[in-house]
C-alpha cells in the first residue's frame, strides 16, 4: 500500500512542479522576444518530425505545440510523459538563435530533470 500512496503523491505534486517552469520558459520566450502573437499556419503545426524541426524554430515548437500541450495535459489532470528530453535538441537549435538562451536552456534542462 505504501507504493501507492507514493505513486500517488508523485503523480499530485508533478503539475504542481510542471506549471510554474511552463511560465517561466513563456517568459524566457517573452524576454527574449521570441514570443509570436501569430500562430503559425496548420500545415506549418501538422508536421509529424519530432519538434517539427522542418517546419518550427524551437521558440515556435515551445510556445505552440510543447507549453500548450503540457498545460492541458495539467487541466484536464491526463497523465503526464514519464520522460521529456528536450535538452539535446534545444542545445543545437539554440545555435541559430540571436539570443542569449542560457536562461531558456537551464528550465529545459529542469523540465526535463522533473520528469526522471
Amino acid at each position: 500500500m505504501e507504493c501507492y500512496t507514493a505513486i500517488f503523491a508523485l503523480m499530485n505534486t508533478m503539475p504542481q512542479q510542471i506549471m510554474p517552469l511552463l511560465l517561466e520558459l513563456e517568459q524566457c520566450l517573452k524576454q527574449a522576444n521570441s514570443w509570436q502573437n501569430t500562430l503559425p499556419s496548420n500545415e506549418l503545426l501538422a508536421s509529424t518530425q519530432p519538434f517539427c524541426i522542418d517546419t518550427l524554430s524551437l521558440p515556435q515548437w515551445l510556445q505552440f505545440i510543447f507549453i500548450p500541450k503540457m498545460r492541458e495535459l495539467i487541466e484536464l489532470g491526463a497523465p503526464l510523459p514519464q520522460k521529456v528530453e528536450i535538452s539535446p535538441y534545444a542545445e543545437e537549435a539554440v545555435k541559430q538563435l540571436a539570443f542569449n538562451a542560457k536562461p531558456l536552456l537551464d528550465v529545459i534542462k529542469t523540465i526535463d530533470e522533473s520528469f526522471k
